[in-house]
């Protein structure tokens, strides 16, 4: 049985039994021990106090934005998606990841998934969080950039001369940084798709082994964009709004994903605290 398979089948029996469920603290805590290379960060976590922060919002712009922090009060949230942190490191080992995020229909909740599991990166001060905005043909994230007028994916793929830094900028959250979608382009597949793109990736996870990258993308129903960056990521979250995906629909999405990259899916939006099925 495909770990597909098996998410797949553990998230029916649930389902069928009329009781509360087992917390992702239970679920996580089966796994393997946490994995943690501090001798090999320790040269670059020294640096990273000094990262700049020129604005940071407060705690009633976090709640409006829908942004997790650790004093909120539902401290329920906060938790699951510290859980979804613990389980990827757990599978990263001492090195630091590509996280893919990608509902299984359209507006199921993905942007929100993949914005606070890179801000539940950021709450570890020997981490830092980058959340890239790939959905380019329909932007989520640039209401978290200060200023109207910057730069972000789509001009750094269609503009040889633009540096790395200038689509980089901060997100209002210490050690959270943001590469907004930039401008749309229907060019999206063919973009994400480009040797310029998988060497951004590559530069992005290689020169700080303390960056936990998380991709935004679009649902595998809407176009070929998932299946692309699949291949850039090392692992692969799907998010299923409650009540809105059927099974058929949780397959197609996830039987394109490498059976070693496919973490579980995450259900958002159901009425008892957020859950994630593991593999």
């Amino acid at each position: 049985m495909s770990k597909v398979e098996k998410a797949l089948q553990k998230a029916r029996a649930m389902d069928e039994v009329a009781q509360p469920l087992p917390s992702t603290a239970q679920a996580v805590a089966q796994e393997k021990p946490l994995i943690v290379g501090v001798k090999d960060l320790a040269a670059y976590t020294v640096q990273i106090p000094r990262m700049s922060q020129k604005f940071r919002m407060e705690r009633s712009d976090l709640d409006e934005a829908k942004i997790i922090y650790q004093e909120m009060e539902d401290a329920r949230v906060v938790e699951s998606f510290r859980h979804m942190r613990t389980h990827i490191l757990q599978n990263a080992g001492p090195r630091n990841c590509v996280v893919l995020v990608a509902s299984v229909v359209p507006d199921g909740g993905a942007s929100f998934v993949a914005l606070n599991l890179a801000a539940s990166f950021a709450f570890d001060e020997t981490k830092t969080a980058l959340l890239i905005d790939c959905r380019l043909r329909d932007p989520q994230q640039d209401r978290l950039v200060s200023g109207d007028i910057h730069y972000g994916l789509t001009d750094y793929l269609e503009a040889d001369d633009l540096d790395v830094a200038q689509i980089i900028h901060e997100g209002g959250i210490p050690r959270f940084r943001l590469i907004p979608a930039g401008r749309k382009s229907d060019a999206g597949t063919e973009h994400l798709d480009s040797r310029r793109m998988r060497d951004l990736i590559s530069h992005l996870k290689d020169r700080y082994p303390d960056r936990y990258i998380v991709l935004d993308a679009a649902s595998p129903a809407e176009s070929a964009d998932a299946a692309v960056l699949a291949e850039l990521a090392d692992f692969v979250l799907l998010v299923v709004p409650y009540g809105k995906a059927t099974e058929s629909q949780i397959w197609a999405a996830a039987k394109g994903i490498d059976e070693q990259k496919f973490l579980g899916v995450v259900f958002n939006d159901e009425p008892q605290p957020r859950r994630v099925i593991w593999n």
